[in-house]
């Protein structure tokens, strides 16, 4: 077999038109008609990416829309492993290449949207208005030789209607090719906004991420409580298996929320629900619902106590025990008729 796939590469070398190169690639380029992807050499020639990101970036980029393209997913396509495959795309992703986002369907479920874009510097550039139509260049006019000048020639008055010019020989000029013109397109006004680009670059920098809250006061009671219900999440959702020191670093979190007055069953519903499937890293998507979907702290009404009157003995609000409101008034109207 390997023979007759030799004899016609050597063919086709003698096939190729001029002097081939000393050293280095040679190129046999057949043009396709069925079943190929366009790949730029800015993809192809990045000097950023590993050959593994290059050659997933043409897989991902030659598979039909909607074809799933996760880790596992391209693992049981190709033969490489997961790490490697996880390694390229977070490649391709700091690139500007691929774009992983997670969406919230409409019946709740969240899912992880994957978007590549084969230019991603394209998105970048400004976009510059159409110029106008280029008008087609206008056949060259042939000019009659001017004669010398002379005396002045008296003019006579024209009698009757005036005849008109012979007409000229026309020399045969040979027509200039028109470009084609471009599609009309809508005019731009002229205090249009220039294009702001939506999607940062790769190296933008990012917002630092919020910290873990934190309780006023970690009581023993607290950290008991809250490594309890860390510690039992598994039993509810497997997904949600924690190691003791996830765990340890997730208590003061916990107890946040407890100092707050939330029910650990709330807690457990709020970090468990709507969770993505499969959970990939439970630690980092436990500390990120419990820093993000942190309740407001209680709003703590102050209650007047009730006391009871030191005059006629009945129950009235007051912060300090003494007389009723009646029992004042009494009081002052008596030091004013005594003053009197």
């Amino acid at each position: 077999m390997d023979t007759p796939q030799n004899t016609a590469l050597t063919r086709a070398l003698t096939e190729l038109p001029g002097p081939l190169p000393a050293r280095g690639v040679i190129h046999i380029a057949i043009r396709h008609t069925d079943r190929f992807t366009v790949v730029g050499n800015d993809l192809a020639q990045h000097p950023g990416l590993s050959t593994t990101a290059v050659g997933f970036a043409v897989r991902i980029q030659s598979l039909p829309q909607g074809t799933e393209v996760g880790v596992k997913a391209l693992a049981a396509r190709f033969p490489e492993g997961e790490k490697l495959i996880a390694a390229a795309l977070r490649e391709l992703e700091a690139h500007g290449y691929l774009q992983r986002a997670r969406t919230r369907l409409p019946n709740g479920r969240i899912v992880t949207r994957t978007v590549f874009c084969n230019q991603p510097a394209a998105l970048l550039r400004p976009r510059v208005a159409a110029a106008p139509p280029q008008q087609a260049p206008a056949a060259p006019q042939v000019t009659e030789p001017v004669p010398a000048p002379g005396p002045a020639l008296a003019q006579v008055p024209a009698r009757g209607p005036a005849l008109a010019p012979a007409p000229k020989p026309e020399r045969h000029v040979p027509d200039a090719p028109v470009p084609d013109a471009p599609a009309p397109e809508a005019s731009v006004p002229q205090d249009h906004a220039p294009f702001v680009p939506l999607v940062p670059p790769p190296t933008a920098p990012k917002s630092p991420r919020p910290p873990l809250p934190r309780p006023r006061e970690l009581t023993p009671e607290l950290e008991r409580i809250s490594a309890a219900l860390l510690s039992d999440l598994h039993h509810h959702s497997p997904e949600f298996t924690l190691s003791e020191e996830h765990v340890h670093r997730l208590v003061p979190g916990v107890a946040a929320w407890l100092e707050r007055d939330t029910h650990p069953d709330a807690i457990r519903h709020a970090l468990t629900t709507n969770a993505p499937e499969p959970v990939k890293y439970p630690y980092q998507f436990v500390k990120h619902r419990l820093t993000v979907l942190l309740p407001p702290p209680p709003h703590r009404t102050t209650i007047t106590p009730f006391q009871t009157c030191d005059g006629c003995e009945r129950a009235f609000r007051a912060p300090t025990p003494g007389h009723c409101r009646d029992c004042r008034t009494g009081h002052a109207h008596e030091d004013q008729q005594a003053a009197a």
